[in-house]
């Protein structure tokens, strides 16, 4: 799309009441979102800012958005080198979304600053997806996040894996989560002392799996 086009069909959703703007996974984009941001402020719109990562960013990156963002949507999905490098092919994956962690915490601080309809308007939600038998990742990961950062932080702790035809071989991945093993990280999340956020149910990998083989995947 052109800038152009991308700016108007943006104003014709703001126009419509929706006064949140999200940029997904767009660390390999930030001088257009930039640009876009940019525009839209000169257009007299101020919308609150998403920025939706998988939490691999540069800290430089982050450090350049400090005064644009509103929200950051971080995952944090390792603290294991091996297994950053086994499932994602990162295996400075823990060292580099933990300096980008550090660095939304000091823009943004713990709190999470709402709207009266309750959406979010300014600070930091965690993800963390916990994965089948890696309870000693998901431990380090709440840990860090509770004595390296702010255990005030809101935590999304996440229950949706499901296990796709292509892992259906592999010793770890190619099952569901049991309810031993996520109730083991719940509550290692309550002995840390985190108290904001949200526990996805056990059973979530049922609601929240897109259905590629339909024309909008992510609709009911």
């Amino acid at each position: 799309m052109s800038l152009e086009r991308v700016i108007r069909e943006i104003t014709i959703i703001l126009d419509g009441g929706i006064n949140m703007i999200g940029f997904v996974s767009p660390s390999h984009a930030i001088p257009q979102m930039k640009i876009i941001i940019n525009i839209l402020e000169f257009l007299g719109y101020q919308p609150v800012k998403v920025y939706n990562t998988n939490g691999y960013d540069k800290l430089e990156t982050i450090q350049s958005l400090d005064g644009i963002i509103d929200v950051y949507l971080p995952d944090f999905k390792y603290m294991d080198h091996f297994l950053a490098k086994e499932y994602s092919d990162a295996a400075d994956y823990p060292d580099v979304s933990a300096k980008a962690l550090k660095e939304m915490y000091r823009q943004k601080g713990a709190a999470l600053h709402l709207s009266d309809n309750g959406t979010a308007e300014s600070g930091i939600i965690i993800r963390h997806l916990l994965l089948p038998g890696q309870f000693e990742n998901s431990r380090k990961v709440l840990q860090f996040i509770a004595e390296e950062i702010s255990p005030k932080l809101h935590i999304s702790l996440m229950s949706q894996y499901y296990p796709s035809p292509g892992v259906s071989c592999h010793p770890f991945l190619n099952r569901p989560l049991k309810h031993e093993e996520y109730k083991e990280v719940v509550d290692e999340m309550n002995n840390l002392g985190f108290f904001n956020g949200w526990i996805q149910e056990l059973d979530s990998r049922h609601n929240y799996r897109p259905d590629f083989n339909r024309k909008h995947p992510f609709e009911k």
